[in-house]
């Protein structure tokens, strides 16, 4: 097989969060070496890996010699500057490309390309200067979602607007930068699908996962989602779709909203391992992480069938507010696993690890899932 990367070669992880550090741990139980860049000492995926480059992701020369280190590269998140990996695909396989992250990293150029392919998003206009913020906000109405183009994530970055008189100072709130304007759509429910490819264009769908959020950050995820069966396959489908006209080696999550009328629209594109596919780890044949790894070293990819229905629920930082989680007591429930990412130090909205639970429906999973995470709170009699 031509450009397969085989066990006992190095892979290089930019990023050493959760998602590097779970990327590792597959890769490593497969036989690979491991070099993360990130900007954090003793990074989560630093821990696990066999060599941490500390150092900022504009960093061109670290960025050369993690390359020269490596035999495939690829990044843990998507806001990894695309000229960094730009100047060392000449050195090694970047997998995902430069290209498929710079269009994922900048909503304008994503829905652009998404609206060019004839794949359903948000009616949505750039906001580049006042007079388009003005143009937009009559073309599309309100309410609104006004989104800074580059460097949102879970929340950040959004600001809805109920009024025109609040686009302007929706803005400026948002620094005058570039931005889009979406519709507001009244939502039924948000899914998204895990799309992996490798360099042959095999391709594997995870199935459709259902998402919560609060205040804007996932807070459960329920695999299978719980939606009529043909659309399940219309969105696994349309993932499939936009992973090819991507031409992504690697993984691709496509997050969509399923409105009140039954419509798949796609809201956005992450080319890399996704925290709606956390369950995989422990109830899937082949998990995201591991499938990541087949999937830039061009080997065939995995099967992505549930053993059991699964769910997740985040722990954020604030969590630990009042000490402490009582870990023991969450435990006690046997379908329950923990993961905690190593980060040091709990903040309030920030993600240090999520409980996974699996049951014989997605309902049940859902409920142990919570149940496990309410007894972290309970704590022990002094």
């Amino acid at each position: 097989m031509g450009g397969v990367i085989l066990p006992g070669k190095t892979i290089g992880i930019f990023g050493g969060g959760q998602l590097g550090r779970m990327a590792a741990i597959a890769a490593k139980r497969m036989g690979y070496r491991i070099v993360v860049l990130d900007p954090t000492p003793n990074c989560p995926a630093g821990q696990v890996a066999d060599e941490e480059i500390t150092a900022p992701y504009t960093d061109g020369e670290a960025a050369k010699v993690l390359a020269q280190r490596c035999d495939v590269v690829t990044a843990e998140f998507e806001n990894i500057p695309a000229e960094t990996l730009e100047a060392i695909e000449s050195i090694v396989p970047v997998r995902p490309s430069s290209r498929v992250l710079r269009i994922a990293q900048n909503r304008i150029t994503e829905k652009t390309f998404l609206a060019e392919h004839g794949f359903p998003v948000p009616n949505f206009r750039p906001v580049r200067s006042r007079e388009d913020l003005v143009r937009a906000v009559s073309e599309i109405g309100c309410p609104a979602v006004l989104k800074t183009a580059t460097g949102g994530y879970d929340g950040k970055g959004q600001v809805r607007i109920e009024h025109p008189d609040e686009a302007e100072r929706a803005w400026e709130r948002l620094g005058k930068v570039d931005c889009v304007l979406e519709e507001f759509v009244p939502l039924e429910r948000e899914v998204s699908v895990i799309v992996a490819r490798n360099l042959r264009g095999e391709e594997a769908v995870y199935p459709v996962a259902e998402n919560t959020h609060s205040h804007h950050i996932l807070d459960t995820s329920v695999m299978p989602a719980r939606i009529p069966p043909e659309l399940a396959r219309q969105a696994q489908e349309l993932a499939r779709a936009i992973a090819e006209a991507l031409g992504v080696v690697g993984l691709l999550c496509v997050e969509m909203f399923i409105t009140q009328d039954g419509r798949l629209l796609v809201n956005e594109l992450a080319p890399r391992p996704h925290n709606s596919g956390h369950q995989t780890f422990d109830a899937s044949v082949t998990s995201q992480f591991e499938q990541l790894i087949r999937a830039i070293c061009n080997l065939p990819l995995g099967s992505t069938e549930l053993y059991r229905p699964a769910a997740i629920a985040n722990l954020l930082g604030d969590l630990w507010e009042e000490g402490e989680p009582n870990w023991e007591e969450a435990l006690k429930l046997p379908a329950v696993k923990l993961h905690l990412y190593g980060k040091a130090e709990p903040r309030p909205g920030r993600k240090m690890g999520h409980l996974t639970a699996t049951a014989e429906t997605p309902e049940e999973a859902l409920r142990k899932v919570l149940e496990a995470r309410r007894r972290l709170k309970a704590r022990e009699a002094s």
